[in-house]
């Protein structure tokens, strides 16, 4: 989601789901390593996978790995509408 002229502390936000506690938990630290690895990136995790929202901070590109229902909930592409959907995955 671009995000450059609708906010200021980030330019993008990547929103996805996991199934379980533990796909959360996977795909953030596997975007941590891997921005770490193939960038020089660090990103700073905060959250918990069982409470269903966890959040990785790149500077410019935030990710929310969100559980299903807690994504629903929250709805962040209703929150950020101002913003523009670059790419959307089924």
């Amino acid at each position: 989601m671009d995000l450059q002229n609708v906010v200021s502390f980030t330019d993008y936000f990547v929103i996805c789901n996991g199934s379980s506690d533990r796909m959360l938990n996977a795909l953030a630290e596997g975007a941590v390593d891997s921005a770490r690895d193939t960038y020089g990136i660090k990103g700073r995790k905060q959250g918990d996978p069982s409470a269903g929202w966890v959040v990785v901070d790149f500077g410019n590109v935030i990710l929310h790995v969100f559980a299903p229902e807690q994504r629903g909930y929250y709805n962040l592409e209703e929150l950020w509408r101002e913003g523009k959907t670059l790419v959307k995955l089924q």
